[in-house]
């Protein structure tokens, strides 16, 4: 398992389009994708899950990768996080 921890500069934060490009992004994975806000966490790949998460803009998130090929993963969600979100 590998996490990191970001603070979302998107001014929609997770929802609407950055959710559901999000869940598009983390569908294609080989590993699991789980976003952590406070005590609540939402699967990557499940759009009205993330939504639900209530992450604005300036909110900190964790974000855990999981299985499959977890360095590629981490990377590759890392880098989405920083480009779009």
């Amino acid at each position: 398992m590998r996490e990191f921890t970001y603070t979302l500069t998107h001014p929609n934060g997770l929802h609407g389009r950055p959710a559901m490009e999000l869940a598009d992004f983390a569908r294609k994975l080989d590993s699991a994708v789980t976003v952590r806000k406070g005590e609540r966490s939402a699967p990557a790949d499940h759009l009205m899950a993330l939504m639900l998460l209530g992450a604005a803009q300036g909110d900190e998130v964790t974000v855990t990768v999981e299985g499959g090929d977890e360095g590629r993963s981490w990377e590759a969600v890392r880098q989405f996080f920083q480009e779009h979100l």
